[in-house]
């Protein structure tokens, strides 16, 4: 008789499911340097402090950038993989963005469970600094819930993804850009859902 493992799916947010959120507050305001993102700059703490020094330069706000955000939508096809996923195994998005930042798309995907940071801001709403659970979080997270018995499974498009790719029972990467692609050469590639559906099954499957 054997016995199947429990299974955890972890997943980065931007990228993957959402678009890129300081990529469209760089198109609204125009700001060409919050273009970067984690698939750019691989040292996160570098590409935030770019980020805080531009929007104080700029004077932009929380609210002003939770407008932004509240105007977006969870990419095509997103909503489907994401309850699909939930009804085969456990379910955790993983990201380096903000609590601030994901509120507003956590009804329209029906409230997942995600791990995120807290903004720290000013009393005139001036993002001033950031506060990270822990440092390379997504990597100890997996790590955590292997140790805790969990076959797991990880997704993600940037390089702040590669580690807990790495250290999943396996690792997926979906939608990276090329220089990501070029450095990861063991870590499978998918474009689309139904691709990282098929590996998903495949995995439990495996399991």
């Amino acid at each position: 008789m054997s016995l199947q493992k429990t299974t955890l799916l972890a997943a980065d947010f931007e990228g993957v499911f959402i678009p890129e959120i300081w990529i469209a507050v760089a198109e609204r305001t125009g700001i060409e340097q919050l273009r970067l993102t984690t698939r750019d700059i691989s040292n996160y703490d570098e590409l935030m402090q770019m980020r805080l020094r531009i929007i104080r330069e700029q004077n932009l706000t929380i609210a002003q950038i939770q407008a932004i955000i509240g105007e977006l939508e969870p990419l095509p096809g997103a909503y489907d993989f994401m309850q699909w996923v939930r009804t085969q195994t456990q379910f955790i998005i993983l990201t380096d963005s903000f609590y601030q930042f994901v509120a507003p798309f956590m009804p329209k995907l029906h409230y997942p469970t995600i791990f995120a940071h807290m903004l720290e801001i000013d009393d005139n709403g001036i993002i001033t600094g950031y506060h990270l659970r822990t440092s390379d979080s997504k990597r100890k997270a997996v790590e955590a819930f292997r140790a805790a018995g969990f076959a797991t499974m990880a997704t993600g498009d940037s390089y702040n993804d590669t580690t807990m790719l790495l250290r999943a029972d396996k690792g997926v990467l979906f939608r990276p850009p090329p220089n990501v692609i070029a450095e990861f050469p063991q870590l499978p590639v998918t474009t689309e859902y139904a691709e990282l559906k098929a590996h998903v099954i495949a995995f439990l499957n495996a399991a």
